[in-house]
C-alpha cells in the first residue's frame, strides 16, 4: 500500500509502516496542521504502530506545542528527520526536548528507513 498526497504546504506519503511528510519551503506548521496528521493516523494506522518521518528538504517552521500533541498518538513509535542541512541535526537536538518519544536525525532517508525497521522489530508485541 502506498498513497501520495499533495496538501498545498506538504506532500504526504503513506507506506505499511511509516508516513512521511516533506512540508513546504517557508512554511509554518501549526497545531491546526497537526490535526491534519491525526486524521491520517486514523485512517491507515487505526492502533498499529507506525514511524513519522519528516522530510526536511526545505526550510519551515513547527510550533514547539506540536511536539506535545504529537507525543499523544499512542501507536507512533519515533520520529525520524531526515536533512542534508547539519544544522536540523541540532535542531532535532532541541525538539527531543519537547517530543517524548524516541527521536533521530539522519543524513539520509535509507539510514532513516533502517531505524524504522529497528523501532518495528522492537514492537512486535505492540
Amino acid at each position: 500500500m502506498t498513497e501520495y498526497y499533495d496538501l498545498g504546504f506538504a506532500k504526504v506519503e503513506i507506506q505499511e509502516d511509516f508516513l512521511k511528510n516533506t512540508i513546504a519551503e517557508g512554511f509554518l506548521v501549526t497545531p491546526e496542521h497537526n490535526k491534519l496528521l491525526l486524521e491520517f493516523v486514523k485512517k491507515y494506522f487505526n492502533n498499529k504502530p507506525f514511524v513519522y518521518i519528516s522530510n526536511r528538504v526545505n526550510s519551515y517552521s513547527v510550533d514547539p506545542t506540536i511536539y506535545h500533541e504529537t507525543t499523544k498518538i499512542d501507536n507512533l513509535i519515533g520520529l525520524a528527520v531526515v536533512s542534508k542541512n547539519h544544522r536540523q541535526q541540532r535542531l532535532t537536538e532541541l525538539e527531543s526536548k519537547f517530543f517524548q518519544k524516541r527521536i533521530k536525525y539522519f543524513k539520509n532517508m535509507n539510514k532513516a528507513l533502517e531505524w524504522k525497521n529497528e523501532l518495528l522489530e522492537k514492537n512486535i508485541g505492540f
